[in-house]
């Protein structure tokens, strides 16, 4: 982790309850709501419970329970989205070079159409 965790970050303050979302999921582990910007016609953002910026910081820092909560909360929006068979895409961008804008790991699930393929160049 190069920058300390910012504490007045949206998805810090949407867990404080300071900013309201309406949640898909949750549980101690885990928040998901949908994307206030979505890019697929499912478009939920799952996040952490705990203070960590990226997949780095909370595959290093974070508890063996809280990896394998945060895990099985994913694959439990999935479910409960209905989209296990039709298909879903994760995704989480990490660093300013992959346009991670909140400094809180999350993680996007995307689904409900034909998506197309990732960027490799």
């Amino acid at each position: 982790m190069s920058d300390p965790y910012d504490d007045q970050n949206i998805f810090a303050r949407i867990l404080r309850g300071e900013i309201p979302v309406q949640a898909v999921y949750e549980d101690e582990y885990a928040l998901a709501f949908p994307d206030i910007a979505p890019k697929a016609p499912v478009h939920v953002l799952v996040i952490p419970r705990g203070r960590y910026i990226s997949h780095a910081d909370f595959s290093a820092r974070a508890s063996d329970a809280e990896i394998t909560g945060f895990t099985r909360a994913v694959g439990e929006v999935a479910r409960k989205l209905g989209v296990e068979q039709s298909g879903y895409r994760l995704l989480s961008n990490s660093g300013p070079n992959a346009g991670q804008e909140v400094p809180h790991y999350h993680v996007h699930l995307l689904a409900g159409e034909r998506l197309g393929p990732i960027r490799t160049s």
